[in-house]
């Protein structure tokens, strides 16, 4: 456990200095900007309210989910497996008393964190900004139908994660990794409107299973059967991608 922890730690130190996080936090936070100025902008030339302040954050979300969050995940995800490997770093890393199932397990959960700081990071910024500009809407149950979509959106991002992953430990070229991680991205958005009533065996499509959590009525059967698919595919592609890192030879 302690071998794990100081791996743990160390991925993260590597992670924290990576300028793409920086870019991460640059574009989040323009992603925020842009959709006040618009929805402000609305507001006042044409006098519509276009949503209220725990409903910008909602907004803000579904912007990010299939663009900034996606991409970076998959450009860190991509950083620390063929990035490392390319680098021969790589080798520094298994040279340490720790297992590779530890590497492996301290990279992943890097990963969850960085999935997890973007979404609070945009969540914090989309509430303030949606607070400041129109105060007068907001509510306790708009707040808590907010920290809901933000939590339950982190799950179906790490699942596409773990298939970055799985690629990156199979492909050596990180550019190859990134072209097919976006082909897989439009193949499964695709396959998932082309093939409706199958949907959710495609996981781009439950990008949005925010929305089951927020609505009036809840369906906890269609919830339930998609966690149950989500968890299914996240632990079948953390499998496959752990099995392909030890195998593979540095």
């Amino acid at each position: 456990m302690d071998g794990f922890k100081a791996t743990l730690l160390n991925e993260l130190v590597k992670l924290a200095k990576k300028k793409k996080i920086v870019a991460a936090v640059i574009l989040s936070v323009l992603v925020v900007l842009i959709g006040q100025v618009a929805v402000t902008s609305i507001k006042h030339g044409l006098g519509l309210r276009v949503v209220g302040s725990t409903e910008f954050p909602l907004v803000a979300l579904s912007l990010i989910t299939y663009t900034v969050l996606p991409l970076f995940a998959t450009f860190v995800a991509i950083d620390m497996f063929n990035g490392e490997f390319t680098a021969n770093t790589m080798k520094l890393t298994l040279l340490r008393p720790v297992s590779r199932f530890s590497v492996f397990c301290a990279k992943v959960a890097n990963l969850a964190l960085f999935i997890a700081a973007n979404l609070v990071l945009v969540m914090v910024l989309s509430l303030l900004a949606g607070f400041l500009f129109n105060m007068t809407a907001f509510s306790f149950m708009g707040l808590v139908r907010v920290i809901v979509s933000y939590a339950v959106t982190f799950l179906p991002i790490f699942v596409f994660s773990l298939l970055v992953v799985c690629l990156g430990n199979v492909i050596r070229g990180g550019l190859a990794v990134f072209f097919l991680s976006v082909i897989s991205f439009a193949a499964l958005w695709v396959l998932g409107a082309v093939f409706s009533a199958y949907s959710s065996f495609f996981i781009i499509s439950m990008f949005d299973w925010y929305t089951l959590w927020i609505s009036d009525a809840l369906n906890l059967s269609k919830i339930l059967r998609q966690a149950l698919i989500l968890a299914g595919c996240g632990i079948m592609l953390f499998t496959a991608g752990f099995y392909c890192f030890d195998r593979k030879e540095i």
